[in-house]
């Protein structure tokens, strides 16, 4: 969720009932090198507890630096990335890259663990490529060295984001484990969040673009888990809006506000009628406050309209969740 999960969509995503909440990916290496950029991924609001800060890297001293770093911020935990599987990670030995070597990866969590006292997780997928899905090593060794939780996502590195999760696998990796297992792709919808939830044994589910599609989905998931029937009530994109827009200006300058809007609103308007085109005129429109009245009398007219199904649509399948 790389350029999406910043302090301000954390912010509004607890708003909108998320139970827990990750920066996007931070390099621990930035962090040595005191990168501004890097540190202002980090940042994190009062508002968000329970939130973890998510680090990758490869050189242990890197990691054990960075881990302090985040304990000193307040963070409720430190989450290591063995999951991220774009090149520019991958290449330095880095995200997935580590579950080629798993000698390695006891060495980081070894190091991690003994350089803080808040909880330490791991994200990692099923393995480098189909042929060395190594999950039940990788999550006896996280139980060894006193990892918290392993969230799986149900792809290997080799998938990227093709293809399905793999959640047969997920539920077979749960029945044996020692300790939490979060389960986590193509939750793409509250009632698939909650079947996953219920079908693998999962302890928890992990949301990543099911939320760029419908921001309300953690709420709905939630009184669908407890058998509450969600609101059945026409969604409010206006007030919905205001408030993105509230989070925005607390975080991020003018210019940042208006790519963040239309970048949220085009994935929001996915599956509703007329999405292409509102997508191609938001994007071409100049100034925050026509955005937002672009915005507004576009979704306007949808609060009691059916979302068609667009999970597999290229635009939310790049690289998010």
């Amino acid at each position: 969720m790389a350029a999406v999960t910043d302090c301000a969509f954390r912010s509004f995503m607890r708003e909108m009932g998320a139970g827990v909440v990750v920066t996007e990916l931070v390099s621990a290496t930035g962090l040595r090198h005191s990168n501004t950029r890097t540190k202002n991924l980090m940042r994190f609001t009062p508002d968000q507890h329970p939130v973890g800060v998510q680090l990758f890297g490869e050189e242990l001293e890197d990691l054990s630096l960075a881990a302090k770093e985040v304990e000193q911020l307040g963070a409720d935990f430190v989450d290591l990335n063995f999951g991220c599987p774009v090149p520019k990670v991958v290449k330095k030995g880095a995200g997935s890259a580590v579950l080629k070597d798993l000698i390695h990866m006891r060495d980081i969590l070894r190091t991690v663990k003994m350089s803080v006292k808040i909880p330490v997780t791991i994200k990692v997928r099923t393995g480098w490529d189909q042929n060395s899905r190594n999950t039940d090593e990788v999550v006896q060794i996280a139980y060894d060295e006193g990892i918290t939780w392993v969230a799986i996502h149900g792809r290997t590195r080799a998938q990227s984001y093709s293809g399905e999760s793999d959640w047969q696998y997920i539920s077979e990796i749960k029945s044996r484990a020692k300790l939490p297992i979060i389960g986590n792709g193509d939750l793409t919808s509250p009632q698939k969040a909650c079947a996953r939830l219920k079908e693998s044994g999962c302890d928890a589910v992990m949301i990543g673009r099911g939320c760029l599609k419908n921001p309300w989905i953690f709420s709905e998931a939630l009184a669908l888990w407890q058998s509450r029937t969600p609101s059945t009530s026409p969604k409010d994109f206006l007030r919905l809006f205001e408030r993105l827009r509230e989070h925005l200006e607390g975080f991020w300058d003018q210019k940042m506000v208006g790519l963040q809007l239309k970048k949220l609103a085009a994935w929001y308007s996915a599956g509703y009628p007329g999405s292409a085109q509102f997508r191609r005129t938001i994007f071409n429109t100049a100034g925050n406050d026509n955005v937002v009245n672009g915005i507004r009398e576009y979704f306007t007219a949808l609060a009691s309209l059916a979302q068609a199904d667009t999970s597999t649509e290229p635009f939310l399948m790049a690289g998010h969740g």
